[in-house]
């Protein structure tokens, strides 16, 4: 396979991953926007969740790294193990209903929380890609672009639709981290 095919592949994944990412902001940015948000906030929070989703993944890049070296050619089952793993916990959690509950998103403790916790999934995923030695500048701006981009699309869609439609994104996330992770392991 020659060169240009492996970057368009690495290129391929990377996006869907970061929009699989995405999701957990669109969908928990829904819950916060039918409670009502003024533009102002939806661009702070927004900008917070897309400086989060560059830094999280930026910092699991280099433990997967380091833990690549540590694992040698067992890296890859492991990386896919995760991704089953984290994407599993996205699916439950979205079937469960868990979201982030009376979190007051405009203070600066409720925004770094909330920043926090829908980016979280980022670090283990930067911990995948770290072992596989993906492209490190791609990966942040895409996990970054997208993170910030789906929040703003959920929060605003949040003053508009049901909540119904948060949960499923979630899952919709979780599934395809969890497809990644199968055709690791295989």
């Amino acid at each position: 396979m020659n060169e240009a095919a492996l970057h368009a592949g690495q290129f391929a994944t990377l996006l869907i991953m970061a929009v699989a990412l995405g999701m957990d902001a669109f969908s928990l940015g829904i819950g916060i926007g039918l409670k009502g948000i003024r533009l102002r906030d939806i661009l702070k929070l927004s900008s917070v969740i897309a400086l989060f989703h560059i830094i999280m993944p930026l910092g699991g890049m280099f433990a997967g790294q380091f833990v690549s070296g540590l694992l040698g050619h067992v890296a890859t089952t492991a990386a896919g193990i995760l991704l089953v793993l984290l994407g599993g916990h996205m699916i439950y959690s979205s079937i469960k209903g868990e979201e982030v509950k009376s979190l007051d998103y405009r203070s600066v403790w409720g925004t770094f929380l909330f920043a926090l916790s829908v980016s979280i999934d980022s670090f283990s995923v930067g911990v995948t890609l770290g072992m596989f030695q993906a492209d490190l500048l791609l990966t942040i701006l895409l996990f970054g672009f997208f993170g910030g981009l789906m929040s703003i699309m959920g929060l605003m869609l949040g003053r508009r639709v049901s909540r119904n439609l948060g949960g499923y994104g979630e899952a919709f996330g979780g599934a395809i981290l969890f497809i990644f992770g199968i055709m690791f392991i295989i």
